[in-house]
């Protein structure tokens, strides 16, 4: 767990400098290349708040788009209610007024000091946070934004046209990073293994031809040329992801929701746990923890039915929705499993010491060994998970999305099972994180070979539209912590076709194509104006619009 107690020792020793005396300023020793100057101290801090924005907003977007496509639960049958102008505030001001402000900030001092690393990295987050800012909002401030003397009301760009820049933005930190310049003074990411941040931004560029290939007719030519050079994030040596601290500072923030004096304070999706317990998946007691051992109204694994409940689940005790298939999850999962449905808002009954809580990957939580005990702090792994953002298992997955478009199923089977390989694996590193672990109810080879096998077998059986659907449920299984591409994934296919139904489909109204603008900048901003409604569609997105597509919503 590369740099798990990093963060919280910088941020001290950033602290010691801002409270050093005004006499330090005079020494000698600041004119000493080999020393920390003022200027050098403030960059790296600079570095440090850029950093840490950047995961706060990876984060906060993936669990937007996890909740969309059922990896997380949903609350809300309106998905315009759900995802109102104000329910982003928070990200918008993390990107605008957070990240891209002290980039501006940094690059002043980086640029005439000569510290191309530090603009490398800067120019790649920026690109990363733009992609980002493309596929949830569509046209966004860009040219004009963090330049407040000039535009003080910043209008938007065109969404392609932003994409572009961004993928111009990583050429241009590829250059900078194979040059000469200082270390950061703390990188949180790789450790200043610059080689490797130029293969996450190869990897970006990945993305967006997989995301651009609708409207691109050279996409593929140009994802396969980078493939060819072999310089991206290909193994998990180089995923891309930020890792918490055992810190109150620095926690996961799932593991912080679920982990408290109260018991569970967040549901997990119904449907994404049923999906992994019936394919027996090799990371379920990973990812999920369970507090008791049945779920009113479903049997335990010895197949045993447990009473239905109106106090304690409600559901339990009404009837399956008239619009949910006899197959469709629905109220509660097998062998204890408690979780909610899709945009299920009923009230919250006294249910903290009895929900599913978030596991052991990826928040740090509690390896789920059949303990069945109720959840608290300081529990399990103590919050040092972590926030995905680029995996090298992503990355097969790309590339099986690429072979099924172009009808290579045979092609799209082996990155499929390549993308399980390395996703197990890593998932499974994890229950060293949680020391009470008892590691006799992990998975062994057999099983996870078995699983894996599995899925594969199921694939080539399967016509079309069932390989479309088993690649997106692994997709969907695999991006667990960040659903970012799997709601890119879903507006981009359409697929699963599996996935679970709005509760109550004449409230749900139209699925988010994408996001409106934040309240705090339509409202203030005149030239930036607020969407009609979340159907329109950004650039990459040629798809029909919702109702109709995506099937499920």
């Amino acid at each position: 767990m590369k740099n798990i107690n990093k963060i919280s020792i910088f941020l001290l020793l950033m602290l010691g400098l801002a409270f050093t005396s005004c006499e330090t300023t005079d020494l000698d020793l600041l004119d000493d290349p080999n020393d920390v100057t003022i200027e050098k101290a403030d960059l790296d801090r600079f570095l440090v708040a850029i950093q840490n924005d950047y995961k706060t907003f990876m984060h906060e977007m993936g669990d937007n788009g996890a909740r969309l496509t059922r990896v997380e639960y949903l609350f809300g049958r309106v998905y315009a209610n759900s995802f109102d102008a104000s329910s982003t505030d928070g990200e918008w001001g993390d990107a605008y007024q957070k990240v891209f402000s002290n980039m501006k900030g940094a690059e002043e001092l980086a640029e005439p000091a000569g510290a191309t690393k530090h603009l490398g990295v800067i120019n790649i987050l920026r690109a990363s946070v733009l992609l980002t800012l493309v596929d949830f909002y569509g046209d966004v401030p860009y040219s004009e934004a963090t330049n407040p003397s000039e535009f003080p009301f910043p209008g938007v760009d065109d969404d392609a046209a932003v994409y572009a820049d961004a993928l111009a933005l990583l050429d241009e930190a590829i250059v900078q990073l194979g040059g000469a310049g200082d270390d950061l003074g703390s990188d949180f990411f790789y450790n200043n293994d610059f080689s490797k941040w130029i293969k996450f931004a190869n990897t970006l560029k990945m993305n967006s031809y997989l995301n651009t290939r609708l409207v691109d007719s050279d996409a593929a030519n140009k994802f396969n040329t980078i493939v060819s050079s072999g310089n991206f994030i290909s193994s998990t040596a180089d995923d891309f992801e930020f890792l918490y601290a055992v810190d109150d500072r620095a926690r996961h923030p799932y593991y912080v929701d679920d982990y408290a004096v109260s018991g569970a304070g967040n549901y997990r999706s119904n449907w994404l746990m049923e999906q992994m317990l019936e394919t027996n998946d090799s990371r379920l007691r990973y990812y999920f923890y369970r507090q008791v051992p049945c779920t009113p109204g479903n049997v335990d694994a010895d197949g045993v039915m447990c009473p239905v409940s109106p106090t304690a689940l409600f559901c339990s005790t009404q009837a399956r929705p008239v619009h949910y298939p006899v197959s469709m999850t629905y109220c509660s999962v097998a062998s204890g499993y408690w979780g909610r449905d899709h945009q299920e808002d009923g009230g919250i009954p006294p249910d903290s010491f009895k929900r599913t809580t978030i596991g052991v990957y990826p928040a740090g939580g509690r390896f789920d060994d059949n303990d069945f005990t109720v959840v608290g702090v300081d529990q399990g792994g103590q919050g040092a998970g972590t926030t995905p953002i680029m995996l090298a298992s992503w990355v097969d997955l790309m590339r099986a999305e690429f072979a099924l478009a172009s009808g290579d199923a045979g092609g799209a089977n082996t990155f499929l099972q390549n993308a399980l390989n390395k996703s197990v694996a890593k998932v499974q590193t994890y229950i060293s994180v949680d020391p009470t672990a008892d590691s006799s109810f992990e998975p062994s080879s057999a099983d996870v070979s078995a699983f894996i096998t599995g899925v594969g077998a199921a694939f080539a059986a399967g016509g079309t539209n069932t390989q479309w659907d088993i690649l997106a449920n692994q997709q969907f299984i695999a991006h667990y912590g960040n659903g970012i591409e799997s709601y890119n994934f879903y507006r981009r296919t359409g697929f699963p076709t599996s996935l679970q139904f709005s509760i109550d489909p004449s409230f749900g109204g139209p699925f988010v194509k994408s996001f409106f603008y934040a309240a705090d900048e339509a409202n203030t901003n005149n030239n930036v104006t607020q969407k009609a409604n979340q159907g329109v569609q950004i650039f990459w997105d040629t798809n029909p619009g919702s109702p109709g597509f995506p099937f499920a919503n």
